[in-house]
């Protein structure tokens, strides 16, 4: 005779599998990538984009009303994401793509990973987390998103320049310090914790760390950093930029306008 237990896990998993219909959500672990460069690479407290079919049904947004208290929904057009149990934030849904950010409070290691829209559950993925992902957002394939002090756009007609301060932008970067709870919109800067294994590099090349004035959240945006960094009075043209955070570098070639 089978243990109570024995015929839970039975009814779980036929669930599962009458669950996994022609209509339910479908996707792969490839499709589960940074949201920044659309590159592998996933840490707690990253924006992530997961790409599939059958996703939701209709196309939502993250706006204002959807923030409860300030924390952003683990709900969007009734789709719901998980990381085994913590369901991750959602900044928009749609049925191919699905921009989310994950816990903060989960700690790198292998996790079981499924989309549950409307009740039907797609296939139970397992994805890695590491400590952190560094990436920097982009504007083309092959430039980064950055600004000059004044806010205005770092592009090829408006290049950064030699001893400039310029901001980067970028996600995957850690813990900070204070650390920030989850699915909350940072009010405050808050410093990446491992500051210390942080640096930038131009053509391979790495920057003084004097010259980061600051990395860490940009306040109003969860899942976003900030990097504000003094550019060398000796700029190569348009150089390879990359990040480096605790032995995982962002990936390569992308380049800073700069002239």
């Amino acid at each position: 005779m089978k243990s109570l237990t024995a015929w839970a896990a039975a009814l779980a998993l036929a669930g599962c599998l009458c669950a996994q219909s022609p209509n339910a959500p479908n996707y792969t672990a490839a499709g589960l990538v940074n949201g920044a460069s659309f590159a592998p690479g996933l840490a707690p407290g990253t924006i992530v984009s997961l790409f599939g079919t059958n996703l939701s049904w209709n196309t939502c947004v993250l706006t204002s009303g959807d923030l409860a208290g300030g924390v952003m929904p683990t709900s969007l057009c009734n789709v719901e994401v998980y990381f085994q149990s913590w369901p991750a934030f959602l900044y928009y849904v749609s049925p191919t793509q699905i921009n989310l950010l994950i816990p903060t409070s989960l700690l790198p290691g292998t996790f079981n990973f499924w989309v549950a829209r409307q009740g039907t559950a797609g296939p139970v993925i397992q994805v890695n987390l590491q400590s952190a992902a560094p990436a920097m957002f982009q504007m083309s394939a092959t430039e980064v998103v950055a600004t000059h002090l004044d806010g205005s756009v770092v592009t090829n007609t408006a290049p950064a320049t030699a001893g400039e301060i310029i901001t980067l932008w970028a996600t995957g970067l850690g813990d900070t310090t204070p650390a920030i709870e989850d699915g909350i919109l940072p009010a405050t800067a808050a410093w990446i914790s491992q500051l210390d294994q942080f640096g930038i590099q131009l053509n391979g090349t790495a920057l003084d760390p004097s010259a980061v004035l600051y990395a860490g959240v940009a306040p109003g945006y969860a899942g976003l950093y900030q990097v504000n960094v003094r550019l060398p009075d000796t700029l190569p043209p348009n150089p390879q930029i990359r990040m480096t955070l605790a032995g995982t570098m962002s990936p390569a070639g992308a380049i800073l306008p700069a002239e």
